[in-house]
């Protein structure tokens, strides 16, 4: 996976096998469970924005942000086709405000990144733009398989370590990461948490 800074290269190359085109079958599931409630949703790293659209569809309240412009200007044109709201930032989270509190966070593929860059400082981040009682639904890349192109991975352990103290871990499990390729989809951890 590339480095925060490579990705709006990434984007103009067209090079996104992460942008499988399709909401996450784990937000879905997640969703369709009810295990996700609340209002004002908060997606970093949102990418051309399908799952952004898709919590709009179902009346959330969202704001989502990622680095790229390029990005940002797909998702808005896809909001516009689906006829919803969704403000859309092109931001980085470590720099720029992007509100909140929020009921609900959501990052697919954020903090694996994230937590290898500067974790002190996502910590930071996590605890302005959630509150006691919000819930974070995170997607990362599992360490049980360690693949060479595929998303940076942290373990089980690292998990509960690194978020523990700021949140109660509701339900942790596997799946695998869809992706506009056929052949790739990585093991992947979807945690869904509580801010204690």
């Amino acid at each position: 996976m590339p480095e925060r800074t490579d990705f709006v290269d990434r984007y103009a190359k067209g090079e996104t096998p992460w942008d499988s085109g399709r909401p996450s079958e784990e937000l879905l599931r997640a969703l369709k469970t009810g295990k996700i409630t609340g209002k004002t949703v908060l997606e970093i790293g949102c990418g051309t924005g399908t799952n952004a659209v898709e919590l709009a569809r179902r009346g959330f309240q969202v704001t989502a942000a990622d680095l790229v412009e390029q990005a940002i200007q797909i998702a808005r044109k896809k909001a516009e086709k689906a006829k919803v709201a969704v403000d859309f930032r092109v931001a980085d989270v470590f720099k720029d405000d992007v509100g909140g509190p929020y009921d609900i966070l959501f990052d697919r593929g954020v903090y694996h990144c994230l937590r290898t860059e500067d974790l002190k400082r996502f910590q930071g981040l996590l605890r302005k733009v959630t509150r006691s009682g919000s819930l974070w639904l995170s997607l990362a890349g599992n360490a049980k398989e360690e693949l060479e192109e595929g998303p940076p991975v942290v373990s089980e352990q690292e998990i509960r370590t690194e978020l523990g103290l700021l949140f109660d871990i509701l339900e942790l499990r596997e799946f695998r990461f869809t992706s506009n390729r056929k052949d790739f989809h990585p093991l992947a951890w979807s945690i869904l948490m509580r801010r204690k």
